[in-house]
């Protein structure tokens, strides 16, 4: 159903990572981009477990740490886009947790694929009174092509959240966004739910990358 960003998405994850010391609603977005990557990739230098791929271990770190950064109910309203206004609300929010589980178990799986990248961060162009920005980097790969990786985030009451993220000039919203157009046309919102949660299943017990 989607295009693979891994191992660029390791760095999707490594920026939602945040410290118990990080107030991340006082924080500039670039700011927080910076401060919370950098601390993810120790975490991950030092864990020889994540490394290896020590799901239990990677799953904790990220609902402890991830969960937090994401408007999740965004993403999903943008991925299911013009259709999300057909689905009922017990239907937006089984869309809303099954697409989390999806994306939550993606970023999980490309933690164990740092391999000695470093990330530049470009400039911020923020305005006073932003609510909405983009924050650029560029992930450096020895023996690989720079990727690019964009974070979209907005300013909510507590604090900055991402609602998409483009690696390599690729929205991962908007790569949703047509297969769940497709299946929503085939099946409905009922079925498109149903998709999912079969895949988060199979994953589930299988161990097979979504």
């Amino acid at each position: 159903m989607k295009k693979s960003f891994s191992p660029a998405l390791f760095f999707v994850t490594a920026f939602f990572c945040a410290t118990a010391t990080v107030v991340a609603a006082e924080m500039a977005p670039d700011a927080l981009v910076k401060a919370t990557s950098q601390d993810v990739l120790e975490i991950v230098k030092q864990d020889k477990d994540i490394q290896a791929g020590n799901k239990q271990k990677i799953y904790l770190l990220v609902d402890a740490k991830v969960l937090p950064h994401f408007d999740f109910k965004r993403m999903t309203q943008l991925a299911v886009g013009k259709f999300w206004r057909q689905a009922t609300p017990a239907q937006q929010d089984a869309l809303v947790k099954e697409f989390r589980a999806l994306l939550v178990r993606t970023y999980s799986i490309s933690l164990s694929t740092y391999k000695n990248q470093t990330i530049d961060y470009k400039p911020l162009r923020m305005q006073p009174g932003d609510t909405d920005v983009m924050v650029k980097t560029v992930v450096k790969q020895p023996g690989g092509q720079p990727v690019p990786i964009d974070y979209s985030l907005q300013k909510n009451a507590d604090g900055w959240k991402v609602y998409d993220v483009v690696v390599d000039n690729i929205s991962l919203v908007t790569n949703y966004r047509g297969s769940f157009a497709s299946e929503i046309r085939q099946s409905g919102i009922g079925g498109l739910i149903k998709v999912l949660v079969d895949k988060n299943h199979r994953a589930e017990t299988s161990g097979v990358k979504g």
